[in-house]
């Protein structure tokens, strides 16, 4: 395997029979991984094969990038060795490499994301249920700028895990009085009459950001079916207002970029994206405001931070496939 990204990896060999995870094997962990949980299903690979990867995207700036490569896996090795695997079983693999393989205690929205994306949809997705729906995305005359901090940031590292066991705990406290399966239970209002069951400051805060992000996630579905773009883009930028105050992921870095893109003219909404504390940022942006929005955003970045931004425009696009 060779990844055109990570060159100084160079060129990395491993026995398909041997698909044991190995810290000094970077990157190709996530393609061993998605062998590795496909053979605890019963498949055999009777041959082996080289895999060649470029990508477009920052790599380690919380962009799902480690969900791409699983689910670009999962797809040649269905094309390749014939699997006959469908897609939703593929996504659900990715998720079990990234927690039973790599150890990162993730959820399925990121290979979910990947996996069943659809040109110019959003994706609606319970991940309780797995039940999902597209809202079509009509940008218009607006385009998605990435904003990436330039701060890397490992998931694994992070205090990803530490805040899920937080919103756990807050759960459980929940639990004691009301009859409910997870935070997204609830509505604003209910969790408002209940939080003093959790009685503990820290515990509050992550579960109330759990519960509004949910009802805010519903709201932005129905922004898009109606068309109303303004509507979406101050709930983009509400989430990141929580993700800072109650889920306290962000950092300088990161709010930095969204506070600054506010204050640009042409811009709908901003927020962080992917686990926090570094990575990327996106911004909804009237497209003659784009060359603008670059130069003045970057300019505080550099000035606060004291490094660069790297600024792109995104495009929503189709989930993985044979070309």
């Amino acid at each position: 395997m060779y990844s055109a990204n990570i060159p100084d990896a160079g060129v990395v060999t491993f026995d398909v029979n041997e698909l044991e995870y190995d810290k000094a094997a970077g990157w190709t962990n996530y393609p061993k991984g998605m062998m590795s949980e496909l053979v605890k299903t019963g498949v055999k690979f009777d041959h082996g094969f080289d895999l060649y990867v470029h990508g477009n995207m920052p790599d380690g700036a919380g962009l799902s990038s480690s969900a791409s490569i699983e689910l670009l896996t999962g797809i040649v090795l269905n094309t390749g060795f014939d699997l006959g695997i469908s897609q939703l079983d593929l996504v659900k693999l990715g998720q079990k490499c990234e927690n039973n393989y790599v150890g990162v205690n993730s959820g399925i929205m990121d290979q979910f994301a990947v996996g069943m994306g659809k040109k110019e949809q959003a994706i609606l997705l319970d991940t309780n249920t797995l039940e999902y729906s597209y809202a079509p995305v009509k940008l218009g005359s607006h385009v998605i700028v990435i904003m990436n901090t330039n701060k890397r940031r490992e998931l694994a590292d992070s205090k990803y895990n530490e805040r899920r066991s937080e919103c756990e705990e807050a759960l459980r406290r929940l639990q004691t009085k009301l009859d409910i399966q997870s935070l997204g239970d609830l509505t604003n209002d209910e969790f408002d009459e209940a939080a003093y069951l959790i009685n503990d400051e820290t515990l509050i805060k992550r579960a109330r950001h759990a519960v509004f992000e949910n009802q805010r996630t519903i709201r932005a579905t129905k922004a898009l079916a109606d068309d109303d773009l303004k509507t979406f883009g101050d709930l983009v930028t509400a989430s990141h207002v929580s993700l800072h105050f109650d889920y306290e992921v962000t950092g300088k870095e990161l709010d930095t970029l969204a506070e600054t893109a506010w204050k640009q003219p042409g811009v709908l909404g901003a927020r962080m994206t992917g686990a926090g504390f570094g990575g990327c940022g996106i911004a909804i942006v009237e497209k003659d405001q784009v060359d603008a929005f670059k130069e003045n955003v970057g300019k505080v970045y550099r000035d606060t931070i004291g490094y660069d931004a790297d600024f792109y425009i995104a495009e929503i696009a189709d989930g993985p496939k044979e070309l």
